[in-house]
C-alpha cells in the first residue's frame, strides 16, 4: 500500500466582527485546516464552519468564479474565494471582508447597495429611440469582432474587487470605479445605444469619473476575471477628450 502524504496544517486567521453587537470588538480569530489536495479558500471555510464554529459567515452561490459573492481579503489581496487554491499561499492565511462595502457579519459584506446606485445612476441598459416595443422587429446585425469585445466587458460579476483595489474611490467616495467605467465602455461600443458622445461625457467626464483615476491599475490586478479595464478606461479617456475638445 502507498503511504498516505498528510497536507499541510493551515492557520486561517479570519477578522471577526458583527456590526449588530457593536460592544464585541472586531477581532482576529484562527483556526487549523488540514489542506487537502486541490482545496480552495471556499473548501476552507465550509470546514471551518461545519467542524469549528458554525456562526462564520461568508458568501457564495455558484462556487465557480461566476456569481462574484465570495469576494474577501485574502493576505489583504481583493479576490474570490472559490478561486484561490490554498496551495498557491502560505500556512498563515489573513481573511477580512472587502472594505467600502457594507458590512453584514465577519467576511460577508453587502455589494448590491452599491452597485444598483452605480447601475442606476451610469444608466447601464440599451437606449433606443423607440417609443414603443416592436416584438415583430428583427435583431440588429452586429459584427462578430464587435460583439465578442462586448460580450468580454460583458463578463464583469460585479464581485467588488476591483472597488476594493482602488486607490482613487478611498479619496473620492462617488468616484465610479473600474466596474462602472467598465459598464459605460460596454454600452458605448454597443451600437443599439443610441445615446450621445455628449451624452456620456455628462454621465463620466468629470473627476468622478474618467479624469478621476489616478492609473495606478490596482483594479486591473485583482480582477478577478482578468477584465481589459486598463484599455478601457483609456478608451473612454480619449473619447471624452475628443468630446470636450469639439464641444
Amino acid at each position: 500500500m502507498s503511504e498516505i502524504v498528510k497536507g499541510r496544517i493551515l492557520k486561517i486567521n479570519i477578522l471577526r466582527f458583527d456590526p449588530n453587537e457593536p460592544k464585541i470588538l472586531p477581532h482576529m480569530e484562527t483556526f487549523e485546516i488540514e489542506e487537502a489536495y486541490g482545496m480552495t479558500l471556499y473548501i476552507v471555510l465550509n470546514m471551518i464552519r461545519e467542524h469549528h464554529d458554525n456562526s462564520l459567515m461568508f458568501d457564495f452561490v455558484c462556487r465557480a468564479g461566476i456569481c462574484g459573492s465570495c469576494s474577501m481579503l485574502v493576505n489583504g489581496r481583493p479576490t474570490l474565494a472559490c478561486r484561490t487554491l490554498t496551495s498557491k499561499l502560505d500556512e498563515n492565511i489573513s481573511l477580512a471582508p472587502l472594505p467600502l462595502f457594507k458590512l453584514i457579519k465577519d467576511l460577508s459584506i453587502y455589494t448590491g447597495e452599491w452597485m444598483r446606485y452605480l447601475n442606476e445612476h451610469l444608466e447601464t441598459w440599451i437606449h433606443d429611440q423607440e417609443q414603443e416595443l416592436n416584438v415583430d422587429k428583427l435583431e440588429e446585425r452586429m459584427d462578430p469582432d464587435l460583439a465578442d469585445e462586448i460580450y468580454e466587458l460583458d463578463r464583469c460579476v460585479e464581485c467588488g474587487c476591483c472597488v476594493a483595489g482602488c486607490g482613487t474611490i478611498q479619496m473620492r467616495p462617488n468616484f465610479k470605479g473600474a466596474v462602472g467605467l467598465n459598464k459605460v465602455a460596454r454600452y458605448h461600443l454597443d451600437p443599439r445605444d443610441k445615446r450621445t458622445d455628449e451624452e456620456y461625457y455628462e454621465l463620466v467626464g468629470d473627476d468622478d469619473g474618467v479624469f478621476g483615476c489616478m492609473t495606478l491599475l490596482g483594479c486591473e490586478d485583482v480582477c478577478p476575471k482578468d477584465l481589459p479595464l486598463q484599455s478601457k478606461i483609456a478608451y473612454l479617456r480619449r473619447m471624452m477628450i475628443k468630446t470636450a475638445i469639439k464641444n
